[in-house]
């Protein structure tokens, strides 16, 4: 999952589209009026349908998508792909033709966006070539750098089954994929690749560090796909009987392999932008009203212990297995600080209470560790602002599974499912009773987050966290 195939070229193609649909409006209005010897009627400046052009275009955007010329199952099959161009040049003319008969006169144009029916066809018209030429240039491009070896996703074909014979023999550059291991019977397996075969998948996975691994038998699928979510990899499933496809939405072909990517998480692509957008614009808004209290509380915090920090750093783990600093105010005594609760209850000489904190999941009443203002921080969440500058950066996202220390990992069976996504400042386990809630219940919520994300419930949990630090729940 480090390498998200074709997202960077399915941007390229909607920037493209969008230049290609501008270039199509003006170029049919300029046909008709320079180059179209019939006589004309009408007095409608170009500047005018540009511009009107340009407020419809979000609309027209919306059918492309609408009609699939993203997926990557339809730009992999170029007759489909043409056919669905089509339907979308038409649908967008009509939608200009509808915005020009409810708008014109009311707003930017002063006369008929198409005051002849000849326009609006060679709309139609020049759209669909524009598409078509612009989306072969931008294919060509694609091609040429995947020749040179730049940004191929080194795969790792895993199974016993002539599937696994195509795609090693099918696989090449043009596909956007590079075989680099293959885990297979040697009978499955053509001479020429021997040289690449692995005897397990553990192995070849630890060696390699493939981007994606395809899995071409029904055996060990729940293995091999824990194998490939354990290492942040793509993980491909090509059924051996082909009816198994027709009970799924969405295949993509791979050597004219048909194959089914199952992801951990549908936080990716497009969403997975729009979310780190939505995260540094309400970071910075929030930042920007919390940054009074900050300095309150920084002066507090200087005025009680002069010489100690403010500010705490803890190193946590985020998307991917980073590393980052956590960033809090400080809330514990400074001579605890950086050391594990068993380390901290032996130093101060309260071994015993080691064995009671963890008994209570991860809480003490009164712990000793913590100052007075900072108990109050914990209890407000208070302490916890500073993390708007690690959203902010990037580190962490406003909303999603609470950040891992390292020393977590060992404890945590779901760890590389919870780490295919960002971190975050609040979530799900957070909103739905913190401290109240078991330590494998906070686990579980978590991975019910990653895999079932949406905006709907991002939105849902962000609410919800108000009430959850005004309410003071869970908090202690």
């Amino acid at each position: 999952m480090k390498k998200e195939p074709g997202f960077i070229y399915r941007f390229f193609l909607l920037v493209g589209d969008a230049l290609a649909i501008i270039f199509s409006f003006s170029f049919a209005y300029y046909f008709r009026t320079h180059i179209d010897s019939r006589p004309y009627f009408f007095d409608s400046e170009l500047t005018d349908f540009i511009v009107s052009n340009l407020i419809i275009l979000p609309i027209w955007i919306i059918i492309l998508i609408s009609v699939g010329v993203y997926r990557r199952s339809i730009i992999t099959r170029p007759t489909i792909l043409a056919g669905r161009l089509l339907i979308a040049s038409v649908l967008g003319v009509m939608a200009i033709i509808t915005y020009d008969f409810f708008i014109n006169n009311t707003t930017i144009a002063s006369s008929s966006l198409f005051p002849v029916r000849g326009i609006a066809i060679l709309t139609a018209v020049f759209c669909f070539i524009a598409l078509l030429f612009e989306r072969g240039i931008i294919s060509a491009i694609r091609k040429f750098f995947f020749r040179r070896s730049v940004g191929l996703i080194r795969t790792i074909i895993v199974g016993d089954g002539p599937n696994t014979t195509q795609l090693l023999m099918g696989i090449c550059p043009e596909t956007g994929y590079k075989v680099v291991g293959v885990v297979a019977n040697s009978k499955f397996i053509p001479e020429e690749w021997k040289k690449h075969q692995y005897s397990d998948i553990e192995t070849a996975v630890k060696r390699l560090h493939p981007d994606a691994i395809i899995h071409t038998d029904g055996k060990n699928i729940e293995e091999v796909n824990r194998i490939a979510i354990n290492h942040h990899a793509l993980y491909y499933y090509s059924p051996a009987n082909d009816s198994i496809i027709t009970l799924v939405g969405d295949v993509e072909w791979i050597a004219a392999i048909p194959v089914i990517l199952i992801r951990p998480t549908p936080l990716h692509g497009a969403a997975y932008v729009l979310k780190r957008v939505i995260d540094f614009v309400s970071s910075l808004l929030l930042t920007i009203l919390a940054l009074p209290f900050m300095f309150v509380i920084f002066i507090i915090q200087k005025i009680a212990d002069p010489k100690a920090p403010a500010f705490y750093k803890d190193v946590r783990l985020t998307r991917f297995d980073r590393e980052f600093n956590l960033y809090k105010f400080r809330s514990m005594k400074q001579e605890f600080c950086g050391l594990t609760p068993e380390q901290a209850f032996e130093k101060m000489g309260k071994p015993e209470l080691s064995e009671k904190y963890r008994k209570q999941g991860d809480y003490l009443k009164n712990d000793p560790r913590y100052t007075k203002l900072g108990s109050f921080l914990r209890k407000t969440s208070l302490d916890e602002l500073p993390q708007l500058f690690n959203i902010l950066k990037g580190d962490i996202s406003l909303i999603g599974p609470r950040a891992l220390q390292p020393i977590e990992l060992k404890s945590y069976g779901d760890r590389s499912l919870i780490l295919s996504i960002k971190s975050g400042l609040t979530g799900l386990a957070q909103v739905s009773g913190r401290r109240n809630i078991s330590f494998n219940e906070r686990r579980a919520l978590d991975v019910y987050y990653v895999q079932n994300w949406s905006l709907a419930l991002d939105i849902s949990i962000f609410f919800r966290t108000i009430a959850v630090v005004i309410k003071h729940i869970g908090a202690k």
